[in-house]
């Protein structure tokens, strides 16, 4: 009967270890459309989680003019409204692994693993994976992927902008 129960609790602990010590990925596709317009500036792109009160619970990544002097392209950050009020206006700028350059028109992939966002330490809940643009003598646009935290399993969605923006995926493996 002992020995029963220690084959059990061994073949139990080998099932479970791993999925306890699973890491998480998270990839994010931005596309950036080529728009046809006598005057284009590449975008200004912020991308965050928000939980389901609409608040920051992380920046990912934040694109912008990091080149310019004086750090003007700093000024322009208010342009990404929701961004900024939930978070932009509170960091010192620019924020090492979070702020990057402006990025042409195409496809971009950006991934993010617990070894660079502790998503483990999530609250159970719902989420939205927040991507905003806005373009100097342009538009602004803001996208949202709604996800719920832990997952069961691997997760991706997409979703279609409609002038600063086009296809953004989310997929988070497990």
């Amino acid at each position: 009967m002992l020995k029963t129960s220690i084959i059990s609790a061994a073949l139990f602990s080998s099932l479970l270890l791993p999925l306890a010590t699973q890491a998480s990925t998270m990839q994010v596709e931005v596309e950036i459309p080529r728009l046809n317009v006598a005057e284009y500036h590449r975008p200004y792109v912020a991308i965050w989680i928000a939980d389901e009160r609409q608040q920051r619970v992380t920046d990912l990544t934040v694109w912008y003019d990091i080149a310019m002097r004086n750090q003007e392209g700093e000024q322009w950050l208010k342009d990404l409204r929701q961004w900024w009020r939930r978070s932009g206006r509170t960091l010192d700028l620019p924020v090492d692994g979070l702020s990057g350059a402006t990025r042409a028109p195409g496809t971009h992939s950006l991934t993010f693993t617990d070894a660079d966002y502790d998503f483990s330490s999530l609250p159970e809940g719902d989420y939205q994976l927040v991507i905003e643009a806005s373009r100097e003598v342009g538009g602004r646009e803001l996208l949202q992927i709604p996800f719920s935290w832990p997952l069961q399993q691997s997760f991706s969605q997409s979703v279609q902008g409609e002038n600063e923006l086009g296809n953004i995926t989310l997929s988070i493996n497990l």
